[in-house]
């Protein structure tokens, strides 16, 4: 126990030195949980600090983020690389070491966290990703994908509403795999919480169908049991409900909020540094703690050991092993791209009006057979989003397959599917109305953040949607959405697009995509080979009436349909006219420049933007003397075509305002 003592010391004042000489960051809670993670590192996690991204490694997510420095020295100590002078650079610019976990930037972390709660719901797709591919992939005497999902958490984390979202889902999956350290310390920024979070959360996890044990979060010997416990429960996800303190070792601050977001302070850093006995100046580790952290030779032999176990499965399951391979290393079936010139040769002769949301789902029928690893949900709106096709299968405590009905859960959903996603194995689609992204917003910036490969299926994308009224229809949502850096956003205005927004989000492994899709039928256009190649590049020319064009006229989604009108009528007064389908803008912008003049040449100054949305983000297109046709004011209740007429996307109307503010 005083060995152990001392190993977990060693985590906290790597800990407090960090924060202290970054003067910025979180002592608190590494010094309260240092002693549960000395046990869960040290005597049950399965890794491999040589190879943090081994597959069959346990994963591990601090979701209370704001205690990275945690888990920075828990990486260093066991052998990670991640040096003590990474630790000295935490929180400046630039390190692999900073203020809360990103994945992509220090080995061993799994996903970046730091909005509280989000990855503890992301921690729910992992372990339902590895009870999925353990079904699929493994064989008697093959549990080729065999491993625990472990995460710390705060008090933070579950007065966050995604916890709900998320663990009452985990609790339904029987997802036994998964067991979450709860830092009750009873402490928050503002204080102590028993003035404004006083929830049962034992019997808040009971009602989830956990399991749910309570401990000293200070004494080994319990947090051994708990965790032997807890891994005997096959059927049921565990809650370890932890007791501790938080800023343990401090004299004067232990126990306080004053532990929680920042340095202790020259004066008691010396004083816990006396208090718990660590007699080392700052960053230095004694040769035979680091000896006892260090997981290197140990996680070489267990990821050997899988590894022989890999190589006898290849031998004997050789097609099973070869779609292991493929999915993990994320590559496509090598039919894809063939699949989809006769899908869309085949969508371009067959010219049927379709709603965009029904294309989505025409394209998921066609190619839903040849990806195994596509994973889909709706919250609640299967039916409406059209995200189901033949071939689901829906995932409960009985079944596993491959569709996932999230149910009234935005938000959990999002950050779900981003920890299936970083699990590995599987690229997840996920769907709501367009409006109700403002639920899973934070999910969806943190999708883009940590370049993850999601597909976000947002339908009744405009006041076409109708009776439903302004609470229902988007305005502002499209244009928000395209400022999130590395979010890239389609709206397809036919089936061909749809099939290529599809396509495009399916290839694209550097962040997330959405499409967003439209509830009424829309006109189908037929295009040449050159135009179909164009659209992967976002904008394209869709049509031109005339041979010297002065006007361009670029608009998006269902109202493209409406351009071609305007287009047409303004030639016949005399007008040529360019109509540019913009699927996605900032594919668009990603062009070269050779590219983009050809499409919208700078010469031609008389441009119009249409869209059912906000206006203000077409002036980077129509530039400040141009026409935005679109909607800056809520919408209304009644029929969708009837709004459009109201919100004047008429011909007339649009024809009108050209000839008026240009050429009167």
């Amino acid at each position: 126990m005083l060995f152990r003592r001392e190993l977990s010391n060693a985590a906290r004042m790597l800990s407090i030195d960090a924060v202290q000489r970054a003067q910025s960051g979180h002592p608190g809670a590494p010094m309260g949980m240092a002693d549960i993670a000395e046990v869960l590192w040290r005597d049950f996690l399965k890794h491999n600090p040589n190879n943090p991204l081994w597959q069959n490694r346990d994963r591990f997510i601090i979701s209370n983020g704001h205690a990275s420095m945690l888990l920075y020295s828990l990486l260093h100590l066991s052998g990670y690389n991640i040096s003590i002078e990474d630790l000295k650079n935490f929180r400046q610019c630039f390190s692999n070491t900073p203020g809360h976990p990103e994945v992509g930037c220090t080995p061993g972390v799994e996903i970046t966290t730091g909005p509280l709660g989000q990855g503890l719901a992301s921690s729910v797709g992992m372990a339902i990703a590895e009870k999925l591919l353990s079904q699929y992939f493994n064989r008697n005497n093959f549990n080729i994908i065999d491993h625990y999902t472990w995460v710390f958490a705060g008090d933070g984390c579950l007065m966050e509403g995604i916890s709900h979202e998320a663990c009452s889902l985990a609790g339904t999956w029987q997802l036994g795999k998964l067991i979450v350290f709860y830092d009750k310390n009873g402490i928050s920024i503002d204080g102590e919480i028993s003035g404004w979070f006083t929830d049962d959360t034992k019997k808040r996890f009971l009602a989830y169908n956990w399991h749910v044990i309570e401990i000293n979060g200070h004494n080994s010997e319990e947090i051994i049991n708990a965790i032997k416990i807890a891994k005997g429960n096959i059927i049921q996800p565990s809650l370890i409900v932890c007791n501790t303190v938080i800023g343990f070792g401090s004299p004067n601050k232990s126990g306080k909020s004053s532990a929680h977001g920042a340095p202790l302070g020259e004066v008691e850093v010396a004083l816990t540094r006396k208090q718990l006995n660590w007699i080392h100046p700052p960053f230095f580790i004694p040769p035979h703690i680091y000896s006892a952290w260090n997981a290197s030779h140990s996680g070489q032999l267990v990821e050997l050991s899988w590894k022989n176990l890999l190589k006898e499965y290849s031998i004997k399951y050789p097609k099973l092993y070869s779609e292991y391979i493929r999915r993990f290393k994320r590559q496509l079936p090598s039919q894809l791209d063939d699949k989809l010139q006769e899908f869309l040769l085949q969508l371009n002769s067959s010219l049927k009006d379709v709603s965009t949301r029904e294309a989505s789902q025409n394209f998921l029928e066609k190619f839903g057979s040849y990806l195994p690893e596509l994973i889909g949900g709706s919250a609640d709106l299967a039916p409406s989003n059209l995200t189901i096709w033949s071939g689901s299968k829906s995932i409960n405590k009985e079944n596993l397959g491959n569709y996932i009905h999230y149910g009234v859960r935005e938000f959990g959903m999002t950050a779900i599917a981003n920890g299936i996603y970083h699990h590995g194995g599987f690229i997840p689609y996920t769907a709501t109305f367009l409006v109700f992204v403002d639920y899973a917003r934070n999910a969806v910036r943190m999708a883009a953040l940590m370049k993850t490969q999601q597909i976000f299926i947002y339908t009744h994308d405009s006041i076409g949607l109708g009776e439903d009224g302004p609470t229902h229809q988007p305005i502002e949502h499209i244009s928000t959405l395209r400022y999130i850096p590395n979010l890239s956003v389609w709206r397809p205005c036919d089936s061909v697009e749809t099939a290529v927004s599809w396509f495009y989000g399916l290839k694209r492994k550097k962040g997330p995509t959405s499409l967003i899709l439209s509830r009424q039928n829309i006109t189908q256009f037929s295009r040449t080979d050159d135009q179909v190649k164009n659209i992967f590049k976002g904008g394209y020319i869709l049509r031109e009436y005339g041979t010297v064009i002065t006007i361009i006229i670029i608009a998006t989604g269902s109202e493209v349909p409406l351009a071609i009108k305007v287009a047409k009528k303004l030639y016949t007064l005399g007008y040529h006219t360019r109509v540019v389908s913009m699927v996605s803008t900032d594919c668009f912008d990603n062009q070269d420049i050779i590219y983009r003049e050809s499409v919208l040449p700078t010469k031609i100054i008389h441009r119009i933007s249409i869209e059912a949305g906000i206006s203000d983000y077409w002036y980077k297109y129509v530039g400040l003397n141009g026409i935005k046709i679109g909607i800056d004011t809520f919408g209304e209740s009644g029929p969708g075509k009837n709004l459009f007429k109201i919100f004047g996307f008429t011909v007339n109307k649009i024809v009108s305002r050209i000839k008026k503010i240009f050429f009167s």
